[in-house]
């Protein structure tokens, strides 16, 4: 099925998004944290990366259970009535138009950043034991965030089998890099395949999500949890747990926006 104007200006946006042209404010903040990067790496005892990297690992192993992966779409149904769309289930509105969904879409970017600030605002004033505390829930909170654009897009992730194309929305933004995007997009393309032929998802990495969780880039301890034990500052640990986890989590709602109207487009294309 041909793309209209609306359509085909999307996905050059995805395009440019994926060769790297990023907001002016994440560069601003990525060049801020270099320095700070090579200081934590420095300074930071390696135990205390072992217990970050091992509760993000906990995490991405919990998502193996199906529970986990129970979502209700009545709340998006009702939003998107909210915004006068005329749908019956989530599923029903990939066959509505882009334009209406990014708007949908967007409506759940901010909402979920201010709990993730919050979050680590909070737990940001207990210094170092509150870091892997904060960790698994700033995860699930960035885990319903891709749940809720997924189905705004018309594709629920209701099952572990979508474990990649999850892993590779994180990769994306905790790497923030070109290749990062790239695999994702790849991952994309498989699962819109799928979906158009109406045949089983299998994702380009196989195993459960604790063998994939091996195989994430190491700019995922780089980015995030080096980042996340500058909460560790006296005093200055609470606005910084609530700046990186609002960062962090506008990153995954921006990648999660693009490759979720990326998926909409190829499986548009494939029909």
């Amino acid at each position: 099925m041909n793309l209209n104007a609306y359509e085909k200006r999307a996905r050059r946006e995805i395009e440019g998004w994926i060769r790297g042209n990023v907001s002016i404010l994440a560069q601003a903040f990525n060049l801020v944290m270099k320095p700070v990067d090579w200081a934590m790496e420095q300074a930071v005892p390696a135990r205390v990366t072992d217990q970050a990297g091992e509760a993000v690992g906990q995490f991405l192993s919990a998502l193996n259970d199906a529970s986990k992966w129970t979502s209700d779409t009545s709340g998006i149904v009702a939003d998107a009535r909210a915004h006068g769309l005329d749908v019956e289930n989530a599923e029903s509105l990939r066959h509505l138009a882009l334009e209406d969904l990014d708007t949908l879409a967007k409506g759940y970017f901010s909402q979920n950043a201010v709990l993730a600030a919050l979050s680590g605002g909070g737990t940001g004033l207990g210094g170092f034991a509150f870091i892997a505390a904060d960790i698994p829930i700033l995860f699930m909170i960035n885990f319903r965030l891709i749940q809720q654009i997924g189905a705004a897009f018309g594709f629920p992730m209701k099952s572990p089998q979508y474990s990649p194309v999850v892993l590779s929305i994180y990769n994306a933004a905790a790497a923030n890099t070109r290749d990062a995007r790239g695999a994702a997009l790849r991952e994309i393309t498989v699962a819109a395949a799928a979906m158009a032929g109406e045949t089983h998802y299998k994702g380009r990495v196989r195993g459960t999500i604790e063998d994939q969780s091996r195989h994430l880039p190491r700019e995922i301890a780089k980015n995030l949890l080096g980042r996340k034990l500058l909460q560790a500052i006296p005093l200055a640990g609470a606005a910084v747990g609530a700046g990186i986890n609002y960062w962090f989590t506008s990153e995954t709602a921006n990648t999660t926006f693009m490759l979720f109207r990326a998926l909409y487009l190829e499986h548009k294309e494939r029909l």
